[in-house]
C-alpha cells in the first residue's frame, strides 16, 4: 500500500521550514567564535563599566544601590540592542546573494523571517543569563519572587522578539554588511534618551517628554517594578511610566504588527 497523502498546510510548512532556517542559522555559529564572544562580552562590560563608572554619580531618587537599579535598564538594553542581529545577518546574507537563492527554492515565503527571528530569541535568551549571573555577582538582586522574575524575562523576550523584526526589515532594505553596520549607532540614541541610566524627572522638559514615552523606559520601569529594584518614578506620571507592564506588552505587540507582514512581504517580493 501506499503511504497516505498528508495535504498540503501552509502553516504546517512554514513552521518546518522556519525551523530548518533557525537551525542554519544557530549552526552557523558554530563557526564564529568572535561573534559568539562579543554576545556574552556585552552583559560583563556593561555591568563593569556603567555600574561602577556612574555608579558612585548618580543618586537614586527614595535612596538605594545604582547597580540595583541599572541592570534592569541594562536588560532592556541588550534586548533592544537585539535589532543589530537581525539586521547584520539578513544584510550579510543578502550581500551574499543567499536570499536569492532562498527564493529560488520551493519552501514557505516566511521561513527565512520566522527561522531568524527564532535563532535570535535563543541567542538573546543565552545572552540574557549571561547578564543576569554577572548582576548577580555585581550585587544586583530580584526581590519580588520567581513568577514576577520570570515575568520579566518574558517581557525582555518579547521585546527583544519585537525588535528583531524590525532588525529583519531593515536588514532586507540594504544590500550588505557594511551598509548595516553603519545604521548601528542610530540604536544609541534610543537607549540614551530613556531613564535606563538617569531618572528622567532631571531632563528638559521636551527630552523628558521624549524619554518618558520611549518605549526603552516602560520597559525598564516594568522591569524595576517586577524585580522590586529601586529608582520607580513617583508623582504625575505619563501612561507608559504609570503602567510600564502593559505599555511595554503594547509597545512589543504593536511592532509585531507592524514588521511580521513588512518582513515576510519584502522577502516575497525582493528582487521582483
Amino acid at each position: 500500500m501506499s503511504a497516505p497523502v498528508v495535504p498540503y498546510s501552509p502553516l504546517r510548512a512554514g513552521l518546518s521550514d522556519g525551523a530548518a532556517v533557525m537551525s542554519r542559522n544557530l549552526l552557523k555559529l558554530k563557526h564564529q567564535p568572535g561573534q559568539i564572544a562579543a554576545t556574552f562580552a556585552f552583559p560583563l562590560v556593561s555591568v563593569v563599566l556603567f555600574g561602577y563608572v556612574f555608579g558612585s554619580a548618580i543618586p537614586i531618587p527614595g535612596g538605594g544601590n545604582y547597580r540595583e537599579y541599572l541592570m534592569p535598564g541594562l536588560f532592556v538594553m541588550g534586548s533592544v540592542f537585539g535589532i543589530m542581529g537581525s539586521l547584520t545577518v539578513i544584510a550579510k546574507d543578502n550581500g551574499l546573494g543567499v536570499m536569492d537563492r532562498f527564493r529560488s527554492m520551493p519552501m514557505a515565503r516566511s521561513a527565512v523571517p520566522f527561522g531568524q527571528t527564532a535563532a535570535d530569541l535563543v541567542v538573546a535568551a543565552g545572552s540574557l543569563l549571561v547578564m543576569a549571573a554577572c548582576g548577580l555577582l555585581f550585587g544586583w538582586r530580584a526581590h519580588n519572587g520567581v513568577a514576577a522574575t520570570l515575568g520579566a524575562f518574558g517581557l525582555l523576550l518579547l521585546l527583544q522578539y519585537a525588535v528583531s523584526w524590525v532588525g529583519v526589515f531593515l536588514g532586507s532594505m540594504v544590500k550588505n554588511e557594511e551598509t548595516a553596520a553603519r545604521l548601528g549607532p542610530l540604536v544609541m540614541p534610543v537607549t540614551m534618551i530613556s531613564n535606563v541610566f538617569v531618572p528622567t524627572a532631571g531632563m528638559p522638559d521636551v527630552l523628558r517628554t521624549i524619554a518618558d514615552w520611549n518605549p526603552v523606559s516602560a520597559a525598564t520601569v516594568a522591569c524595576r517594578q517586577l524585580f522590586g529594584n529601586p529608582g520607580l518614578p513617583t508623582g504625575e506620571l505619563a501612561w507608559p511610566l504609570a503602567n510600564p507592564v502593559l505599555a511595554t506588552v503594547g509597545w512589543s505587540v504593536l511592532l509585531l504588527a507592524i514588521f511580521i507582514p513588512l518582513s515576510v512581504r519584502r522577502f516575497r517580493t525582493a528582487g521582483l
